[in-house]
């Protein structure tokens, strides 16, 4: 089968839209240190999740960006001998996790360190 060459055009354009799509979304936060203010923080991610301020007067605060929930569930059944028995095993749990970003603030509201977990 053969593709026209204006349906050619059109898969490569949002292709190359996905692709700049993705790759702007990552962010470098080492240039950020010392330039970043907590304003520009709220305003590009929201409140954070989590915030404290420390004794020296910091603030560090803490964003999830994704969460991951899953479940196991397992069922077992065994019989042996004579007249014979049963056992049936049932586990059901939840196994989920966060992963975050921190943003360590100065007395001046400047981003002083981060990490990402």
């Amino acid at each position: 089968m053969k593709m026209s060459r204006a349906l050619q055009l059109c898969l490569g354009a949002i292709l190359a839209a996905l692709y700049v799509g993705c790759a702007t979304a990552q962010i470098d936060w080492n240039t950020r240190v010392g330039v970043y203010t907590y304003d520009q923080a709220i305003h590009e991610l929201g409140p954070p999740d989590k915030q404290a301020k420390l004794s020296d007067g910091q603030n560090v605060a803490e964003w999830v960006t994704h969460h991951y929930n899953g479940s196991s569930f397992a069922v077992g059944t065994g019989f042996y001998g004579r007249p014979g028995g049963v056992g049936v095993i049932q586990s059901v749990g939840q196994n989920g996790y966060d992963t975050s970003l921190r943003l360590t603030f100065t007395t001046n509201n400047i981003l002083a360190t981060w990490s990402k977990n």
